[in-house]
């Protein structure tokens, strides 16, 4: 295997430190002598247990109800898919992280101008969050997600994504299929095609909240053909094998017609 040999036209390294090197060149051979008094094999993989780092935050199971306060919500992550459709085990690494799961608990809401404004997903609804949203706890043996409820995307009661309502101000575009070719005529491969930022509207929020704790309409509706920023929102596949994506009324650029 190809390594980095360090050599120094002016400078030597110690046990305790390091000098200034003046210059580095790569080459195939690998020179630790100098490194480490550590020999081969000296350190058993026992000696690396401690290493291990777990994401979610465990939960004592001394404690029987965990209640999320302002505007979050507690959601019980969906599980993991270990098989394909045709029956075939998944290792871990393909398995997809879910994106989804059931509404569990929710805060109490909060407070804009003079209202009291409340969480507007229900406990025992099926949502989607954003990928990297909320921290991950381990409670009552399943893993839960605490999020703000501005982190969740909408309410999804079915598997077919277009069926999705989006909270809040966000769009849930279908998205437009890729061109197949060039305007010249000349047939493009997928790994060419463009990835298209134009798609019709499904559905809408509500809409966002005012100074007041009022919902303000969103200006676009479901039929709409849209532009929207390309590297916004969250994409899906929907069980007709279209692609979905669903992004804040703010990414949406322009209205075609």
């Amino acid at each position: 295997m190809a390594a980095t040999h360090l050599t120094s036209a002016a400078s030597s390294v110690s046990r305790k430190g390091f000098a200034t090197f003046e210059g580095l060149r790569a080459s195939n051979a690998v020179n630790v002598s100098s490194f480490s008094p550590i020999k081969q094999n000296s350190l058993p993989l026992r000696s690396f247990r401690g290493f291990v780092v777990k994401a979610a935050t465990t939960v004592a199971p001394k404690y029987t109800s965990l209640k999320p306060l302002g505007d979050r919500v507690l959601v019980k992550i969906k599980t993991a898919e270990e098989k394909t459709s045709g029956g075939i085990f998944l290792p871990t690494t393909a398995q997809s992280k879910p994106q989804g799961g059931e509404v569990v608990a929710v805060g109490e809401g909060r407070t804009i101008g003079k209202n009291q404004v409340g969480i507007s997903v229900k406990t025992g609804s099926q949502v989607v969050y954003s990928k990297y949203a909320g921290t991950e706890v381990e409670f009552d043996g399943s893993n839960h997600l605490i999020l703000k409820e501005d982190d969740i995307v909408g309410i999804l009661d079915s598997d077919d994504v277009k069926e999705m309502k989006p909270l809040n101000d966000r769009v849930l575009i279908k998205v437009a299929e890729a061109e197949t070719k060039t305007a010249g005529g000349l047939f493009l491969t997928d790994a060419n095609k463009e990835k298209p930022s134009i798609g019709s509207v499904v559905a809408v929020g509500p809409g966002t909240l005012d100074e007041e704790g009022n919902r303000k309409p969103l200006l676009v509706a479901p039929g709409n053909t849209v532009l929207y920023s390309k590297y916004a929102g969250n994409d899906f596949k929907g069980s007709d094998g279209s692609d979905y994506i669903v992004l804040r009324v703010s990414d949406v650029m322009a209205v075609l017609s």
